[in-house]
């Protein structure tokens, strides 16, 4: 495992300082080029598919992509990086969540804690893909474990629970939850219906459910498979709280996934997760200059997209040799 050096020349603070501005001309222009393609091919998808479904799957497919970019937007609005004002954040991304299906403030929120406790073994279960440690799963019952060993099947994962957890788990409210957040969820829920309503009168539900839920289906996938990425590869950390460090969590727990051109741009550079987790604050846009730039993020290892597919395999953190297991090495070493 490559460590990185806790002794650079300049401040990690001082370094994100100088990315975290955003500029109004390009979060407008990235506006612009994300919301208005996934606009244009949907209109394209409804055309397409009055003549056969197939002949409007290129258009779906690629509405998915722009529906990610539009996602990494949100994300983006939700840590206040995209503008200078939070109430501009807070609008653009609560339009974004709508497109999105997910409720603003509860994701936001979630999502701050994650990067709080990212890494954070004493820390688990608000924003995180279930974990156990080695022992932890061990104790459990043997219902639990087949309960856990079916939800960490990765295509059950990507494939299932992703799409479901934003088609309808984002549509409940929770007792845990504050007011803002339950009112976030109801007003993002009557957007929707009073949305899907106007399309079904102007296109016909069945169009409607043909195009956008396959959009939404791609999409998740998708960034499923990146949210379950950035933090269970080999080589990664998790740590009790007391040895949790919030700099060495982001360069050594956070995974620089190199991407295919054509992939980062659809993507918002968010493989560049190690950057982010240090600087939530820097606007997508700014990411990769910040690495190249910047000596301490080039100790990171890297990941291809390849290789990143031997993470799914992954699932017990083991505490004994500080790393991540699959349930095959967890038998040979009880064997």
């Amino acid at each position: 495992m490559a460590h990185i050096s806790n002794h650079t020349p300049i401040s990690w603070q001082s370094i994100i300082t100088k990315y975290n501005k955003p500029r109004l001309s390009r979060s407008v222009w990235q506006l612009i080029n994300s919301i208005g393609p996934y606009l244009i091919l949907w209109v394209i998808a409804v055309y397409a598919i009055q003549y056969s479904f197939w002949l409007a799957l290129p258009a779906i497919l690629l509405a998915s992509g722009f529906l990610v970019r539009i996602f990494i937007i949100f994300h983006d609005c939700g840590h206040g990086s995209f503008f200078k004002t939070k109430k501009m954040n807070e609008i653009v991304g609560k339009v974004c969540g709508i497109m999105a299906f997910t409720p603003y403030d509860k994701w936001t929120d979630s999502h701050r804690y994650h990067h709080q406790t990212v890494g954070n073994l004493d820390k688990r279960g608000d924003g995180d893909v279930w974990t156990l440690t080695v022992d932890e799963y061990q104790n459990l019952s043997p219902r639990m474990k087949f309960f856990y060993r079916i939800f960490r099947q990765p295509l059950l994962l990507i494939f299932v629970i992703g799409p479901l957890s934003f088609l309808l788990y984002s549509r409940f409210t929770r007792r845990t939850m504050t007011k803002k957040q339950k009112k976030n969820i109801y007003f993002t829920n009557v957007v929707l219906l009073a949305i899907a309503i106007g399309m079904s009168l102007l296109i016909g539900w069945q169009t409607y459910l043909l195009i956008q839920i396959p959009i939404m289906a791609f999409a998740s996938m998708g960034g499923i498979y990146l949210f379950y990425f950035q933090h269970q590869y080999e080589d990664v950390i998790w740590s009790r709280n007391e040895e949790w460090d919030y700099k060495k969590m982001a360069l050594e727990g956070s995974s620089f996934f190199k991407l295919p051109l054509i992939l980062r741009w659809f993507t918002g550079n968010i493989g560049f997760h190690h950057v982010h987790h240090l600087g939530p604050t820097i606007p997508n846009y700014n990411l990769v200059k910040c690495h190249k730039e910047n000596p301490m993020f080039h100790e990171v290892k890297s990941f291809t997209l390849l290789q990143s597919m031997k993470s799914l395999k992954l699932r017990l953190w083991d505490e004994k040799n500080d790393r991540i297991v699959s349930f095959r090495e967890l038998r040979r070493s009880m064997a």
